[in-house]
């Protein structure tokens, strides 16, 4: 009885292991299957956007407000410093500088924002670093949170994640995670997971800003520079001392990360748009000179258009 009550026990507690390794499993869908999610493009808008934007500073207040100069469109957003979706989603979770970030007219509380069924085009963002996002904010979980609210207000809204980038000092190498995190992270598990409850439903589009700053880097980079701009720091922020903000972006950073966003939501090559364009506030931005446009212009349509996940139809 008791060898019999042993192994029944043993069996149990390996049935049970079994099965929770089966079952906490997330769903997920391969990278075949995730790959014809794209196969049909999606179609091109035939007027300005409503747009809504959800993240942190990595959004910010100027670039949305550069898009807005270039397409024409109107918009709102609702963001923090460094806010993981989930932060977004529970309101029981602080956001850190809410109240800063969000002190302007164009913030709408996101909720609100979705059900009310007025936008057409959602931009959302995750957290960086994107790995603790994944690990102990449950991502994927929230990005599918985000992508229902938004189509319960609005069935045909088109809905984009904003890949971003991570610190420049980053020990694996800043170019080399641009160019590995998309398919490990962004689309390899937020992505494939988020649509893995509802494969045939419309995809989440990229708008892949992290692979444009790649591109443009090693264009510069490999040469002498333009116009003075040499090097990836020439894009980022400065503190107050002089010393270089390693995530945050300048004017000519946002002004790429609005271009990136232009090309993909309109699925029409920025080149030719104005350089000289103005923050939030109003007050004129630093502008790339006329060469430096047209090169980041050209590379942001050089890499969006080739990518199946923009939703843009291939040339």
């Amino acid at each position: 009885m008791a060898k019999g009550a042993l192994i029944a026990g043993l069996a149990a507690a390996v049935c049970g292991a079994v099965g929770l390794v089966y079952f906490g499993k997330p769903k997920t869908l391969t990278s075949e299957e995730l790959a014809a999610v794209y196969e049909t493009p999606l179609p091109a808008p035939d007027g300005p956007l409503t747009v809504f934007h959800l993240g942190h500073s990595l959004v910010g207040r100027d670039m949305p407000a550069m898009l807005a100069q270039m397409a024409g469109h109107d918009y709102a957003s609702q963001l923090g410093w460094g806010t993981p979706l989930r932060a977004h989603w529970n309101p029981d979770e602080p956001i850190q500088g809410f109240e800063t970030e969000n002190a302007h007219d164009r913030y709408r509380d996101a909720k609100d924002a979705l059900a009310s069924g007025s936008y057409d085009t959602f931009v959302l963002t995750e957290m960086v670093e994107i790995e603790a996002a994944i690990e102990y904010f449950e991502s994927p979980l929230y990005l599918e949170k985000w992508v229902t609210a938004a189509r319960d207000g609005n069935p045909d809204i088109r809905i984009f994640l904003y890949e971003s980038w991570h610190d420049l000092n980053d020990p694996q190498g800043w170019l080399e995670r641009l160019d590995a995190d998309p398919e490990r992270y962004w689309e390899g598990i937020l992505i494939a997971q988020a649509m893995a409850s509802a494969p045939d439903a419309d995809p989440i589009y990229v708008i892949p800003a992290g692979r444009v700053f790649a591109e443009l880097v090693r264009r510069i980079e490999a040469g002498e520079g333009v116009d003075g701009i040499t090097s990836r720091e020439h894009f980022f922020a400065r503190f107050e001392d002089g010393s270089l903000d390693a995530i945050h972006v300048n004017d000519l950073g946002s002004y790429l990360v609005a271009l990136t966003h232009f090309a993909v939501l309109y699925q029409r090559s920025p080149v030719g748009l104005p350089a000289q364009l103005n923050r939030a506030d109003g007050t004129p931005a630093q502008a790339p000179s006329p060469l430096l446009a047209r090169l980041m212009q050209q590379t942001v349509w050089d890499v969006v258009s080739q990518l199946p996940v923009t939703g843009i139809p291939a040339n």
